[in-house]
């Protein structure tokens, strides 16, 4: 291949590469709408919907505070839970020994 291009100008060779490298970034953008597509239709197959962030725009900051503890393990406080989302391991090791969750309450 080298040999083919020897005999090219170097404006020419500069306007080849111009051409490659447009028809690479092309290829590109092609192969990633078609895995975007891709990524939504699974996603929508199993009822789920994806945000695909663009670039390098930042995510929009988050609404709201942050949330209050409202349980704390006696036997080491430094562990606590909101109440949101799934229960930590000390706490579902407590209540599956027979403790109730109002005991671990913050009050």
């Amino acid at each position: 291949m080298t040999s083919q291009l020897t005999h090219l100008t170097e404006a020419e060779l500069t306007h080849m590469i111009a051409e490659a490298q447009r028809a690479l970034k092309d290829k590109q953008n092609n192969k990633r709408k078609e895995i975007l597509v891709q990524i939504r239709d699974l996603a929508a197959s199993i009822g789920c919907t994806v945000e695909i962030q663009e670039g390098d725009k930042p995510l929009p900051p988050r609404k709201g505070g942050k949330v209050a503890t409202k349980y704390r393990n006696p036997q080491n406080p430094s562990q606590t839970w909101t109440g949101r989302g799934m229960k930590p391991r000390w706490l579902q090791a407590l209540i599956s020994e027979g403790h109730e969750l109002d005991e671990y309450l913050i009050r």
